[in-house]
């Protein structure tokens, strides 16, 4: 039996996105921006799915921009921001990003838009009152609702309001990469009253290829590609109808089940960490403590002296579990996670990191199945 703890990289497709899929495949074969039958056939299949995630987001129709993925998403609202806003725009994010935001931060830095990265705790939480004074003057603050590899969260609401409080009128507009928040913790994105947020679809089963950038509050965004009016000419381009079509199934369930996942995921992690720690004392857990009620409750982290992370994915994998040493999108780097080395981690021990992360399809015998290839693998290393 093959396990698969890597939820975090992706997810499987749910079997109600893919029969979406392949309806919208079947049955659609215009364009939504055409004016004949089939056209209005596919843009009312759009206009249906817009409807239901917005209700699901509680957000409103308008508010939502589809986009292929996270990663576009989050380069959306960086450069989108930062380009409507005219030379000189500054940008505060965190150490411990995702590459979609801080490769092009490190980008638009070197292009003459100010950059302030705001440090975390050995836990990799982000002080609120640290992030609120770096961003005096900014035009951006962006921040991850949850981290993808060490599971620690962002309270955005708190943020986005002491924002204000402290600079009321010039308080910068704030986007909050939510790929891995969505489904997993409550994502209020109304309440916490955010300007933007990202979001993916093969996260929460949905097909790979297509996500979402919401966009409230009138925040202003410049096109990065143009030649269309598709999605109010922010991201033109003809839509993936039978994507997002099949992605708002996924986000429906995803948000419907978000408080019996969390449970379940929590158990999950729990026994993996304390089967973990049975045959490896030396074993240590990064991240926010396994009780801390804000921790994403799918993810665990773990640092296992003097091991390669990289080396004991590639042995596990052969054993028959499919985890990760840090984000899908820098496995074929040769660098240590930067997330590891914001929480003040060396190089060598960097490299020593494993995250194991549970989904919506993982079941009690394959934890149990998985503690004991950790096992049978770490004595061969160890």
């Amino acid at each position: 039996m093959r396990v698969h703890l890597d939820h975090n990289a992706t997810t499987p497709l749910r079997p109600e996105a893919r029969e979406a899929l392949f309806f919208a495949l079947d049955r659609l074969g215009g364009n939504p921006s055409s004016v004949h039958g089939a056209g209005r056939a596919a843009r009312a299949l759009l206009d249906e799915a817009r409807e239901r995630i917005a209700g699901a987001l509680g957000v409103d129709e308008d508010d939502l921009l589809f986009t292929s993925g996270g990663t576009e998403s989050d380069n959306l609202a960086l450069a989108g921001v930062l380009g409507a806003s005219g030379p000189g725009a500054t940008l505060v994010t965190t150490t411990i990003e995702h590459s979609a935001v801080l490769e092009p931060a490190r980008r638009f830095a070197a292009e003459g838009h100010p950059l302030t990265l705001v440090g975390v705790d050995a836990a990799g939480r982000v002080d609120l009152e640290e992030l609120t004074e770096a961003a005096a003057g900014a035009t951006l603050v962006s921040v991850m609702s949850a981290n993808n590899e060490l599971g620690s969260t962002v309270d955005v609401g708190r943020l986005v309001a002491a924002l204000r409080d402290r600079y009321g009128r010039e308080a910068p507009w704030v986007h909050t990469d939510a790929v891995q928040a969505l489904g997993k913790l409550p994502l209020d994105l109304a309440g916490d009253d955010v300007d933007l947020a990202s979001l993916s679809g093969h996260k929460v089963g949905a097909p790979v290829g297509v996500g979402l950038l919401v966009r409230r509050n009138r925040a202003p965004l410049r096109a990065l590609v143009i030649g269309g009016g598709q999605e109010a000419g922010l991201r033109p381009g003809t839509e993936n109808v039978a994507g997002v079509h099949a992605f708002a199934i996924a986000l429906e369930l995803a948000v419907a089940e978000q408080i019996s996942f969390a449970q379940t995921a929590r158990s999950h992690v729990e026994k993996l960490w304390n089967g973990v720690q049975k045959f490896s004392p030396a074993v240590r857990l990064l991240g926010p403590p396994l009780a801390d009620p804000t921790r994403l409750p799918n993810t665990l982290n773990i640092l296992l002296p003097e091991t390669d992370g990289r080396t004991l994915v590639a042995r596990l994998d052969l054993a028959g579990l499919e985890c990760s040493a840090g984000s899908a999108c820098a496995s074929g780097s040769l660098e240590p996670s930067h997330v590891l080395r914001a929480i003040g981690l060396d190089e060598e021990r960097a490299r020593a990191g494993l995250r194991l992360s549970t989904g919506r399809t993982t079941r009690v015998d394959e934890i149990a199945h998985a503690v004991e290839i950790l096992s049978r693998t770490l004595g061969r290393t160890t």
